[in-house]
């Protein structure tokens, strides 16, 4: 029993060893032995033994000797060594009501491919955004040149809540299951590790990494173009809840002067395309013909059209009241105005923030605009993954 506990005890003594020099290479450029000791505190002959199995594994490689490379010119030269990035791929995919985005990266979280799908309402079921999304992952493989077996994690974007085996429920009338047609299972079979995650909580994570909620222990990202949906910071962690339904805003349906969980970006479009119909609009205005996006309506509010400048004061008025709900039930620092209609988020922050202000008791959330818009959640998949594969690397194998 002795022999067998101190047996254990080796292996994971390696295996630690070899992680905490996996770490570092993945975070650092070319570096020696030397490099890798300072940094892990291990001596020279467990580096030297660590990094010769990890070449083997397929996390590094050696490169020319620090002679070869010029910097080196007495003595036994030292080997250097680098991180494989490309020793294995992440796939990312915003499955998202009416689009789908997949990318594939290497390991330091590069695009090496992307490829879009649409989604049409009469081809909105359940199969048919199963074979979308499997398309959409197929193409962005093939144009990376990687294959099924060098993927290693895929992170799945859903407008849906998902619990800890990324299942969603059915909801009311069966649209998160729709959203959420087993991606979990079905990428799954390929020997990937899956995580199926809210768009919104993904989107949140990107903002926490490399967006506006950089440093903001607390924060809210909250998703306004289709639909609202918020992921939750709380305290440096994210919030999902026992069945991942933290940041679902069914509940504004209860909330005066809202109603619905509609994001701005459908209202803006659908409260223009209203007043078309009533005839309200001047035949001078830019919304009066033809189909318009909700950055439409933004960029004639900002031109001084008075149609557009009442559909924004409208919006704006909306906001701030969810924005009172978030701020009022979590005790949020910031809440951070993402998805599509980011680019124009400034001009409903300025009317929104002095409504807010009436709202609230105590101290008010700031309210910023998402420098990532449309891409945070994409920029949240790929950060995940990446994230659970260097969570435990070793327990992953290359196909050197």
């Amino acid at each position: 029993m002795e022999q067998s506990l101190g047996a254990v005890s080796t292996q994971l003594l390696r295996r630690i060893n070899a992680g905490r020099v996996v770490q570092f290479a993945w975070d650092t450029g070319a570096f020696t032995a030397s490099d890798a000791i300072v940094a892990s505190g291990l001596t020279r002959s467990t580096v030297l033994r660590v990094c010769d199995e990890l070449i083997v594994k397929g996390w590094i490689h050696e490169l020319s000797d620090t002679r070869e490379a010029g910097a080196y010119s007495k003595g036994r030269p030292a080997r250097r060594y680098a991180f494989r990035s490309s020793a294995a791929h992440v796939v990312a995919v915003d499955a998202g009501q009416h689009h789908v985005s997949a990318w594939v990266t290497d390991l330091q979280g590069s695009v090496l491919a992307s490829s879009p799908e649409p989604i049409t309402p009469r081809s909105d079921s359940a199969l048919d955004r199963r074979r979308a999304v499997e398309r959409a992952v197929n193409l962005a493989v093939d144009g990376a040149g990687a294959s099924e077996r060098s993927v290693l994690a895929a992170v799945i974007g859903v407008p849906a809540p998902t619990d800890e085996n990324g299942v969603s429920p059915r909801g009311d009338d069966g649209f998160w299951a729709r959203m959420n047609p087993g991606f979990a299972q079905l990428f799954g079979q390929r020997g990937w590790s899956v995580v199926v995650e809210n768009d919104a909580n993904l989107a949140a994570i990107a903002e926490g990494a490399i967006g506006a909620g950089v440093g903001v222990s607390s924060f809210v990202n909250l998703l306004s173009g289709a639909r609202f949906g918020a992921g939750v910071m709380a305290n440096g962690a994210l919030v999902r809840g026992a069945r991942g339904g933290v940041g679902e805003l069914h509940l504004l349906d209860l909330v005066d002067g809202v109603g619905s969980a509609d994001g701005l970006g459908r209202l803006a479009v659908a409260w223009t395309d209203a007043a078309r119909v009533k005839g309200t609009i001047p035949i001078t205005s830019p919304l009066a013909a033809g189909q318009v996006e909700a950055l439409d309506v933004f960029a004639a509010a900002r031109a001084g059209d008075a149609t557009a400048v009442g559909i924004v004061d409208r919006l704006a008025a909306r906001l701030a009241r969810v924005c009172a709900v978030l701020g009022g039930l979590l005790d949020t620092e910031r809440i951070i105005i993402g998805g599509a209609i980011a680019p124009a988020a400034d001009l409903l922050i300025e009317r929104a923030e002095p409504i807010l202000a009436a709202f609230m008791h105590g101290q008010v959330p700031t309210l910023v605009a998402s420098p990532l818009g449309a891409r945070a959640v994409g920029l949240g998949a790929i950060h995940r993954g990446l994230e659970l594969i260097r969570s435990d690397p070793l327990r992953f194998s290359l196909n050197t």
